[in-house]
């Protein structure tokens, strides 16, 4: 496999779920990785990436030192903050960085070298990459990375149930009501078939949905982590030891790593959901990847890992170009 030349930068806001896609593409290529948190002033941070006009001007002072040459030979964007500064440079760098941009921008993908958005997004181009679900890390080695660093949770008794809690969103209502009656249907079940439950709070749950489930499981085998005033996040040991995953309806990225497991994966919808993120959860059942809770459900066949097989397709995509600028 020839190696590729330069540096990636990899830029994102602070959003947690941008950074883990865009950083585990990056780790894919192989080059060195500098990691930029780029969070543009109004009015570009209103209207990213269609504004481009001054755009070097939509950082703040401090931080324009940051965005400046020499320019990375590859730059991989998450999220639509994102997608402004991967857009500029493909004109900053004279077309001589190759940029990526994931998920998807809003407007016309040719603005980019590649884009890499969901099948559920419905964006088509020729450059577009489209998995089924969003890019991760979670492989064997990571869920073995995941157990060696939670040893502990060998002692619970099984079935392991690890419990991924999101946050409303538009059109996805998580609220008491919710979390009372999935902590129900969660305390129902433990107490038919025994186990321990594994509960994590994602940035995005809401303090009072936690303080519901603290109440209703106590005393059941597990824990609930909902930040770090609950220690070091178990997150990848909870993912490596689950003997089954239930998450909520409303994040494709802990659904897409929750499949990349290899164990069963069960969501609780209570109401419809958006459009768009209703085309993806059927595309999971289709597949036999996602269950509703309670069902009872066999092994997919196969874990969903995309992301190395899209890092592949876009590997060869900047070797082609690398050689052709070494060409000409």
């Amino acid at each position: 496999m020839l190696k590729l030349h330069g540096e990636c930068w990899v830029i994102t806001d602070a959003a947690a779920g941008n950074q883990r896609q865009a950083l585990a593409l990056a780790e894919q290529l192989q080059m060195p990785i500098r990691h930029l948190v780029l969070e543009p002033r109004p009015p570009w941070s209103w209207l990213a990436p269609r504004l481009t006009l001054g755009g070097q001007l939509a950082l703040p002072a401090s931080e324009r030192e940051l965005f400046a040459p020499p320019w990375p030979q590859v730059a991989i964007g998450c999220g639509r903050a994102a997608a402004l500064f991967t857009r500029m440079l493909r004109r900053l760098s004279d077309r001589q960085c190759y940029t990526v941009q994931i998920l998807d921008p809003r407007i016309d993908p040719a603005h980019w070298d590649t884009v890499i958005t969901p099948q559920h997004d419905r964006v088509d181009g020729v450059n577009v990459l489209r998995p089924l679900g969003s890019l991760n890390s979670v492989d064997d080695a990571w869920l073995a990375d995941g157990r060696e660093s939670c040893p502990n949770f060998a002692e619970l008794p099984q079935p392991r149930v690890g419990v991924l809690l999101g946050g409303p969103r538009q059109g996805i209502a998580l609220d008491a009501g919710y979390a009372h009656q999935l902590a129900a249907r969660l305390l129902e079940r433990q107490h038919h078939e025994g186990g321990s439950l594994l509960v994590l709070a994602s940035r995005r749950t809401s303090p009072a949905l936690i303080e519901i489930f603290r109440d209703a499981l106590h005393g059941v085998p597990g824990l609930l982590w909902a930040g770090r005033d609950d220690g070091r996040n178990p997150y990848p040991g909870v993912l490596g030891w689950a003997d089954r995953l239930i998450v909520t309806p409303d994040s494709v990225n802990m659904l897409s790593e929750a499949c990349a497991v290899g164990c069963p994966v069960q969501t609780f919808v209570t109401a419809p959901l958006p459009a768009k993120i209703a085309r993806f959860h059927q595309a999971l059942r289709d597949a036999g990847r996602l269950h509703d809770l309670g069902s009872t459900e066999a092994n997919p066949s196969a874990p969903l890992r995309e992301t190395a097989s899209i890092a592949a397709e876009l590997r060869a995509r900047i070797q082609q170009r690398q050689s052709q600028s070494a060409s000409s």
